[in-house]
């Protein structure tokens, strides 16, 4: 495992520089996106008025404070379950070279090739660390499609954003399955022992 630093938006080879099990801090900007976002963008045709080349996408419907027109101050800044969103992540690479999503739970086994193809990675993030997150926030400098609150585009700086883990790296790397097929022989051993 390997610790990293990076700024967002990224470049491809600053991804592929990654692998499964790595630990990444992160300092730029973030865009918060949600299901309803990406039906927008898919679904309903409608091109995302935020720059998403280089992009590190937060699955977040945030809690936040309105200041003024457009102006929103983070009270609560975590992630949703990314799995329900699996199929929107062929497209966000490939038309939009987005370069890294995260959010809880992971994705599933279908994102793993259209992020070794396009050059991306999902971050794992711990759950329920919605205060800390909140705390790396700082500045929400950007809101669009705010009729979709709070399922909104969120531009958000951040700096040391993190821990995260490199979940699906962009060779083909999965720590869930690095996981899953050491807890499968674990219980075999102890099913042996038995």
């Amino acid at each position: 495992m390997a610790e990293h630093r990076l700024t967002f938006p990224a470049t491809e080879e600053d991804i592929r520089k990654l692998r499964a099990g790595d630990l990444v801090t992160v300092d730029g900007h973030i865009i918060g996106i949600r299901d309803r976002t990406q039906i927008r963008i898919f679904d309903q045709g409608q091109e995302p008025p935020l720059d998403l080349s280089g992009a590190f996408l937060l699955h977040t419907a945030p809690n936040v404070r309105r200041l003024g027109p457009g102006k929103y101050e983070p009270l609560c800044i975590g992630t949703t379950t990314s799995a329900r969103m699996v199929r929107f992540t062929e497209p966000l690479g490939e038309r939009y070279g987005v370069r890294a999503i995260c959010g809880k739970g992971g994705l599933p086994d279908e994102a793993i090739e259209p992020m070794r193809k396009h050059g991306m990675v999902y971050f794992a993030i711990v759950g329920g660390a919605a205060a800390l997150e909140t705390t790396q926030i700082e500045e929400i400098e950007e809101v669009a499609w705010e009729d979709l609150m709070p399922e909104c585009l969120w531009k958000f700086r951040v700096k040391d954003f993190g821990p995260l883990w490199v979940g699906i790296d962009s060779h083909g790397g999965s720590l869930f399955h690095d996981v899953q097929e050491a807890a499968q022989k674990r219980l075999e051993e102890l099913v042996a022992n038995l």
